[in-house]
């Protein structure tokens, strides 16, 4: 490790008194020493600002008037750090000791890496780990149809995913992402595209990151938890506002980011997830059919990031159609010197 690299922590709470104060206490728990924690509270009114108080005298802590969504507020966080790397985290993440330094430490194995995830297993909302370790995320990956997964999602932890690996992009609940990264891809002071809102924008990060010629690091020796409530299948237990950002930044994503070789190879699949999405919209889920008048109000604005995105591509039609498969694609990536960390048997609140 690099003794000038420093880490920016950074936190978007929205009543999450729930989960923040083991978030918080795993961050400050850390061997890692070159550190910084930032905190922006969006209007919270559960008690999570109560909880954020006692932590005053060791992280900055921002608490802001109104909700300004998820994208925008992590915006604000990485806008006031000064970390050479930044660690995006959600409230509901707990990390082991170790996770800082060991995605920096594979992260320093190539200057083209841009970001950096870790292993993530499965928690409950109490803090306490089912039965079967289960996986939550060894990285983002994208099928033809334009759908983004967790890589290793549910899967029992039998002990795979034990190797260093390329893969698509990491999940911004837990995601390393270099500076010089973050000051490349961003889109005039957006780094998370705030007209998403909330949802999708960390694998719009990872596209746009991939097209720039970025590269993304999965490391097994970075093990952390989360509470993950938004999965493939539990659409129907989601707030009807969550459901309408799905639909809306599904589409944004794809105008920003897509080539027309990468779209016409996957035509049919992409073109039958619409129709199930649409169709979806105007049977059942009529709360979404806002997302339309969103995407048409915002065209102007997203027109303009996809010229700006296309001007700054740098990888071919056929990199970017390797990534796009039904099944998980990850590529080998040099080894790193290291050291597993034991399983954890239990973790109470």
């Amino acid at each position: 490790m690099a003794q000038q690299d420093f880490v920016s922590v950074t936190i978007v709470t929205y009543n999450s008194g729930r989960f923040i104060k083991r978030c918080v206490e795993s961050v400050l728990a850390q061997r890692y020493g070159l550190k910084e924690l930032i905190v922006i509270d969006n209007a919270s009114t559960d008690g999570t600002v109560d909880i954020l108080e006692r932590f005053e005298d060791r992280c900055r802590i921002v608490y802001n008037q109104e909700n300004v969504g998820f994208a925008a507020a992590q915006n604000q966080a990485i806008q006031l750090s000064s970390g050479d790397w930044v660690l995006t985290l959600n409230p509901d993440v707990l990390l082991m000791p170790n996770f800082i330094q060991a995605l920096v430490d594979a992260g320093n194995i190539d200057p083209s890496i841009g970001s950096v995830c870790g292993k993530l297993l499965a928690m409950t909302a109490a803090f306490d780990l089912p039965e079967q370790p289960l996986v939550d995320s060894t990285g983002i990956y994208f099928n033809p149809m334009l759908r983004h997964l967790d890589r290793g999602s549910r899967e029992v932890d039998n002990g795979h995913y034990l190797k260093h690996e390329y893969v698509f992009g990491a999940t911004a609940a837990a995601a390393l992402y270099r500076r010089q990264m973050i000051d490349d891809v961003s889109l005039g002071h957006e780094f998370f595209d705030e007209d998403f809102f909330v949802y999708r924008e960390d694998a719009d990060v990872a596209w746009r990151a991939q097209l720039y010629g970025w590269k993304c690091l999965y490391t097994p020796f970075a093990r952390g938890y989360h509470v993950r409530s938004v999965l493939p299948g539990n659409r129907r237990a989601l707030p009807p506002e969550i459901n309408m950002h799905s639909v809306k930044n599904r589409f944004m994503m794809r105008v920003k980011n897509i080539t027309p070789d990468l779209y016409w190879r996957n035509f049919f699949s992409i073109t039958l997830r619409d129709i199930v999405v649409v169709g979806c919209c105007l049977l059942r889920e009529h709360s979404s059919l806002k997302a339309f008048v969103m995407l048409a109000k915002s065209w102007g604005r997203l027109k303009a990031k996809r010229e700006e995105i296309m001007r700054h591509r740098k990888v071919s039609d056929e990199y970017m159609a390797r990534w796009f498969r039904y099944q998980p694609v990850s590529m080998p990536a040099p080894k790193l010197a290291g050291r597993m960390v034991p399983r954890t048997k239990a973790v109470r609140g």
